[in-house]
Protein backbone atom coordinates (compact mmCIF):
# COMPACT_ATOMS: atom_id res chain seq x y z
CA UNK A 1 0.00 0.00 0.00
CA UNK A 2 1.11 3.95 -0.98
CA UNK A 3 -0.47 6.96 0.38
CA UNK A 4 -0.06 9.54 3.04
CA UNK A 5 1.63 7.12 5.61
CA UNK A 6 3.52 5.58 3.12
CA UNK A 7 6.96 3.80 5.11
CA UNK A 8 5.44 4.88 8.90
CA UNK A 9 5.07 2.70 11.72
CA UNK A 10 2.15 3.40 14.21
CA UNK A 11 1.03 2.39 17.57
CA UNK A 12 -2.70 2.55 17.87
CA UNK A 13 -4.31 2.26 21.18
CA UNK A 14 -8.03 1.10 22.09
CA UNK A 15 -8.07 -0.39 18.17
CA UNK A 16 -10.15 -3.15 18.79
CA UNK A 17 -13.73 -0.99 18.07
CA UNK A 18 -15.03 2.10 17.48
CA UNK A 19 -12.56 5.13 16.70
CA UNK A 20 -9.56 3.35 17.34
CA UNK A 21 -10.99 0.60 15.15
CA UNK A 22 -11.12 3.35 12.29
CA UNK A 23 -7.93 5.35 13.21
CA UNK A 24 -5.71 1.72 12.49
CA UNK A 25 -7.89 1.17 8.88
CA UNK A 26 -7.09 4.65 7.49
CA UNK A 27 -3.42 4.79 8.79
CA UNK A 28 -2.88 1.28 7.59
CA UNK A 29 -5.30 2.32 3.97
CA UNK A 30 -2.71 5.22 3.73
CA UNK A 31 0.36 2.68 3.96
CA UNK A 32 1.62 2.51 7.47
CA UNK A 33 2.57 -0.41 9.32
CA UNK A 34 0.18 -0.67 12.08
CA UNK A 35 0.85 -1.70 15.92
CA UNK A 36 -3.26 -2.54 17.04
CA UNK A 37 -3.19 -2.60 21.12
CA UNK A 38 -6.33 -3.46 23.42
CA UNK A 39 -7.60 -5.55 25.61
CA UNK A 40 -9.85 -6.99 23.89
CA UNK A 41 -7.68 -9.58 22.23
CA UNK A 42 -10.47 -11.54 19.58
CA UNK A 43 -11.47 -7.94 18.39
CA UNK A 44 -7.90 -6.96 18.35
CA UNK A 45 -6.54 -9.67 16.13
CA UNK A 46 -9.96 -9.70 14.06
CA UNK A 47 -8.92 -5.50 13.04
CA UNK A 48 -5.59 -6.73 12.61
CA UNK A 49 -6.60 -9.44 10.12
CA UNK A 50 -8.60 -7.03 8.15
CA UNK A 51 -5.63 -4.68 7.72
CA UNK A 52 -3.79 -8.20 6.30
CA UNK A 53 -6.19 -9.23 4.46
CA UNK A 54 -6.67 -5.88 2.72
CA UNK A 55 -3.17 -6.22 1.67
CA UNK A 56 -1.47 -3.86 4.54
CA UNK A 57 0.98 -5.00 7.83
CA UNK A 58 -0.85 -5.61 11.04
CA UNK A 59 0.03 -6.49 14.30
CA UNK A 60 -2.14 -6.99 17.33
CA UNK A 61 -0.72 -6.85 20.82
CA UNK A 62 -2.52 -7.29 23.88
CA UNK A 63 -2.23 -4.32 25.88
CA UNK A 64 -3.19 -2.49 29.09
CA UNK A 65 -2.39 1.14 28.76
CA UNK A 66 -2.25 1.71 32.87
CA UNK A 67 1.14 -0.85 33.05
CA UNK A 68 4.34 0.80 32.06
CA UNK A 69 5.47 -3.08 32.02
CA UNK A 70 2.75 -3.75 29.02
CA UNK A 71 4.44 -0.27 26.97
CA UNK A 72 7.49 -1.24 26.94
CA UNK A 73 6.63 -4.69 25.72
CA UNK A 74 4.58 -3.20 22.90
CA UNK A 75 6.77 -0.80 22.00
CA UNK A 76 10.01 -3.83 22.26
CA UNK A 77 7.73 -5.92 19.83
CA UNK A 78 6.74 -2.72 17.58
CA UNK A 79 10.57 -2.16 16.71
CA UNK A 80 11.21 -6.05 16.79
CA UNK A 81 8.94 -6.17 14.06
CA UNK A 82 9.00 -3.41 12.10
CA UNK A 83 12.34 -1.45 12.90
CA UNK A 84 10.78 2.13 14.37
CA UNK A 85 8.18 3.75 15.27
CA UNK A 86 6.82 7.46 13.64
CA UNK A 87 3.23 7.50 15.18
CA UNK A 88 1.67 7.13 18.71
CA UNK A 89 -2.22 7.44 18.42
CA UNK A 90 -3.41 7.49 22.36
CA UNK A 91 -6.56 6.46 21.47
CA UNK A 92 -7.92 3.49 24.62
CA UNK A 93 -10.25 5.19 26.86
CA UNK A 94 -13.65 4.71 28.96
CA UNK A 95 -16.36 6.70 29.53
CA UNK A 96 -18.69 6.61 32.75
CA UNK A 97 -21.42 8.40 33.17
CA UNK A 98 -22.45 10.01 36.01
CA UNK A 99 -22.53 13.10 38.26
CA UNK A 100 -19.99 13.89 40.34
CA UNK A 101 -21.70 13.56 43.69
CA UNK A 102 -22.49 10.11 41.84
CA UNK A 103 -18.72 9.25 40.94
CA UNK A 104 -17.69 6.84 43.29
CA UNK A 105 -13.21 6.44 44.00
CA UNK A 106 -12.94 3.18 42.32
CA UNK A 107 -15.05 4.84 39.28
CA UNK A 108 -12.86 7.89 39.32
CA UNK A 109 -9.53 6.15 39.91
CA UNK A 110 -10.24 3.55 36.65
CA UNK A 111 -11.28 6.88 34.48
CA UNK A 112 -8.22 8.90 35.44
CA UNK A 113 -5.58 5.51 35.02
CA UNK A 114 -7.16 4.77 31.76
CA UNK A 115 -7.88 7.74 30.19
CA UNK A 116 -5.11 9.86 31.49
CA UNK A 117 -1.79 8.01 33.17
CA UNK A 118 -2.48 5.55 29.86
CA UNK A 119 -1.68 8.55 27.92
CA UNK A 120 0.78 10.36 30.06
CA UNK A 121 2.53 6.45 30.08
CA UNK A 122 2.17 6.61 26.26
CA UNK A 123 3.41 9.63 26.00
CA UNK A 124 6.68 9.41 28.03
CA UNK A 125 7.39 5.96 26.80
CA UNK A 126 7.61 6.12 23.46
CA UNK A 127 9.21 9.08 22.87
CA UNK A 128 12.72 7.25 22.83
CA UNK A 129 11.78 4.94 19.78
CA UNK A 130 10.08 8.59 18.40
CA UNK A 131 13.30 10.30 18.71
CA UNK A 132 15.54 6.78 17.50
CA UNK A 133 13.17 7.30 14.37
CA UNK A 134 14.44 10.85 13.89
CA UNK A 135 10.97 12.45 15.71
CA UNK A 136 7.70 11.37 14.94
CA UNK A 137 4.08 12.63 15.93
CA UNK A 138 1.86 11.63 18.65
CA UNK A 139 -1.93 11.93 18.61
CA UNK A 140 -4.12 12.32 21.85
CA UNK A 141 -7.46 11.02 21.81
CA UNK A 142 -9.11 13.98 24.26
CA UNK A 143 -12.94 15.31 23.24
CA UNK A 144 -15.41 18.12 23.54
CA UNK A 145 -15.60 17.11 27.22
CA UNK A 146 -12.04 18.44 27.98
CA UNK A 147 -13.09 21.67 26.62
CA UNK A 148 -16.13 22.67 27.68
CA UNK A 149 -18.42 21.53 30.85
CA UNK A 150 -21.42 19.54 30.55
CA UNK A 151 -23.27 17.34 32.90
CA UNK A 152 -23.02 13.58 34.67
CA UNK A 153 -19.49 12.79 33.20
CA UNK A 154 -17.14 14.44 35.92
CA UNK A 155 -14.70 12.09 36.19
CA UNK A 156 -14.59 11.66 31.95
CA UNK A 157 -14.26 15.28 31.73
CA UNK A 158 -11.37 15.62 34.13
CA UNK A 159 -9.90 12.58 32.45
CA UNK A 160 -10.28 14.20 28.99
CA UNK A 161 -8.97 17.59 30.37
CA UNK A 162 -6.25 16.27 31.73
CA UNK A 163 -5.54 15.25 27.93
CA UNK A 164 -5.67 18.22 26.50
CA UNK A 165 -3.37 20.36 28.65
CA UNK A 166 -0.75 17.00 29.27
CA UNK A 167 -0.76 17.37 25.17
CA UNK A 168 0.18 20.65 25.80
CA UNK A 169 3.51 19.68 28.34
CA UNK A 170 4.20 17.09 25.90
CA UNK A 171 4.39 19.19 22.85
CA UNK A 172 6.90 21.88 24.82
CA UNK A 173 8.66 19.09 26.59
CA UNK A 174 9.78 16.80 23.43
CA UNK A 175 9.88 19.35 20.72
CA UNK A 176 13.55 19.09 21.04
CA UNK A 177 13.46 16.10 19.87
CA UNK A 178 11.65 16.46 16.74
CA UNK A 179 8.55 14.51 18.05
CA UNK A 180 5.28 17.23 17.71
CA UNK A 181 2.24 16.05 19.81
CA UNK A 182 -1.53 17.00 19.40
CA UNK A 183 -4.67 16.73 20.86
CA UNK A 184 -8.33 15.57 18.43
CA UNK A 185 -11.59 16.52 20.30
CA UNK A 186 -14.39 14.65 18.81
CA UNK A 187 -17.70 15.79 19.48
CA UNK A 188 -20.71 13.05 19.77
CA UNK A 189 -19.84 9.98 17.37
CA UNK A 190 -21.41 6.88 16.57
CA UNK A 191 -19.58 4.26 18.02
CA UNK A 192 -20.37 1.39 20.56
CA UNK A 193 -19.55 3.98 23.27
CA UNK A 194 -22.57 5.96 22.63
CA UNK A 195 -25.03 3.61 21.28
CA UNK A 196 -26.91 3.48 24.40
CA UNK A 197 -26.89 7.01 24.78
CA UNK A 198 -28.66 7.40 20.87
CA UNK A 199 -31.28 4.49 21.48
CA UNK A 200 -33.94 6.22 20.50
CA UNK A 201 -34.80 9.74 18.04
CA UNK A 202 -35.37 11.39 21.74
CA UNK A 203 -32.09 10.01 23.43
CA UNK A 204 -30.16 10.91 20.34
CA UNK A 205 -31.55 14.73 19.76
CA UNK A 206 -30.86 15.28 23.69
CA UNK A 207 -27.09 13.87 22.90
CA UNK A 208 -26.40 15.83 19.89
CA UNK A 209 -27.02 18.92 22.07
CA UNK A 210 -25.57 22.23 20.14
CA UNK A 211 -24.35 19.82 17.39
CA UNK A 212 -25.03 22.23 14.48
CA UNK A 213 -25.03 20.03 11.48
CA UNK A 214 -27.72 17.83 13.45
CA UNK A 215 -26.46 14.77 13.44
CA UNK A 216 -23.68 12.38 15.03
CA UNK A 217 -20.09 12.06 13.39
CA UNK A 218 -18.58 8.91 11.93
CA UNK A 219 -15.71 7.64 13.34
CA UNK A 220 -13.73 7.74 9.75
CA UNK A 221 -14.55 11.50 10.07
CA UNK A 222 -12.48 11.45 13.18
CA UNK A 223 -10.35 9.30 11.84
CA UNK A 224 -9.44 12.12 9.22
CA UNK A 225 -8.04 14.03 11.48
CA UNK A 226 -5.84 11.57 13.34
CA UNK A 227 -4.60 10.66 9.58
CA UNK A 228 -3.76 14.75 9.25
CA UNK A 229 -1.71 15.20 12.57
CA UNK A 230 0.20 12.01 11.70
CA UNK A 231 1.07 12.62 8.67
CA UNK A 232 4.37 14.91 7.33
CA UNK A 233 1.36 17.36 5.89
CA UNK A 234 0.75 18.50 9.61
CA UNK A 235 4.74 19.13 10.22
CA UNK A 236 4.07 22.49 11.36
CA UNK A 237 1.51 21.33 13.66
CA UNK A 238 2.56 21.05 17.69
CA UNK A 239 0.93 21.74 20.92
CA UNK A 240 -2.51 22.36 19.33
CA UNK A 241 -5.83 20.99 19.61
CA UNK A 242 -8.20 19.51 16.39
CA UNK A 243 -12.01 19.56 17.19
CA UNK A 244 -14.18 17.74 15.44
CA UNK A 245 -17.88 18.11 16.67
CA UNK A 246 -20.32 18.95 14.12
CA UNK A 247 -19.98 22.35 15.49
CA UNK A 248 -21.08 21.40 19.63
CA UNK A 249 -18.43 23.70 20.72
CA UNK A 250 -19.55 27.15 18.31
CA UNK A 251 -22.17 28.37 20.60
Amino acid sequence: MAGRMSGKVAIVTGAAQGMGRSHALLLAAEGAKVVLTDVREAAGKAVAEEISDAGGSALFITHDVTRSADWQRVLEETVKEFGRLDVLVNNAGILILKTLDETDEEEWDRTLDINAKGTFLGCKLAAPALQAAGGGSIVNISSIYGLIGAPSAAAYQASKGAVRLLTKAAAVDLAKYGIRVNSVHPGVIDTQMTEELMATPESTKAVLGTTILGRPGRPEEVSQAVLFLASDESSFVTGSELVVDGGYTTQ
